[in-house]
């Protein structure tokens, strides 16, 4: 019995100093982690809607959360937001550029986990530059052959998104 109870302390101690660790790591690498994920949000703001010099993060109560993008002269240029919808095998989340007067910029899918070499096509280039220059309707914008299912959402989730967003910025000087 004492010596179940000592083997119980010794592991009780080993597993206050691990937690006692992993908490302090934890401290010392969470403003890093925190710094690169915005350096990585903002190169992916900037590869979206490349002529702004600046973004304004927009949140509200009811509405959706989205960047104004202005340039150097703080001239209101568009919106940059993101949209995500399910694929054939996970959630696809895309990031979007779009002027003031509607037109796509440029997309950029930021994350999804679909099938290798068939749905994994909508983060390519092949099918992603298909979206700069449309209007909202996207309207020509051709699906992935074989990956039907993951080209639609990326599609839909930008198209009923964009239209949202536009309206938000109509009125924008």
């Amino acid at each position: 019995m004492k010596e179940m109870l000592r083997y119980g302390l010794i592991l009780a101690l080993i597993c206050a100093i691990s937690g006692g660790l992993l908490a302090g790591v934890n401290m010392l690498t969470k403003p890093k982690i925190a710094q690169q994920k915005a350096n990585e949000e903002k190169a992916a703001l900037e590869e979206v809607m490349p002529q702004a010099d600046r973004f304004e993060m927009m949140k509200g109560p009811g509405k959706p959360d989205y960047y104004k993008a202005f340039d150097k002269s703080g001239r209101f240029l568009g919106a940059v937001f993101k949209s995500s919808a399910k694929g054939y095998s996970s959630t696809i989340e895309v990031l979007t550029g779009m002027l003031k007067s509607g037109k796509i910029v440029a997309i950029k899918v930021l994350s999804q986990n679909e099938t290798p070499g068939l749905g994994s096509q909508v983060s390519e280039d092949k099918f992603t530059g298909q979206f700069s220059g449309k209007d909202s309707a996207l309207s020509g914008v051709q699906a992935v052959t074989g990956a039907t299912i993951s080209s639609r959402a990326v599609i839909t989730c930008v198209k009923e998104k964009a239209n949202e967003i536009k309206k938000l910025i109509a009125y924008e000087k």
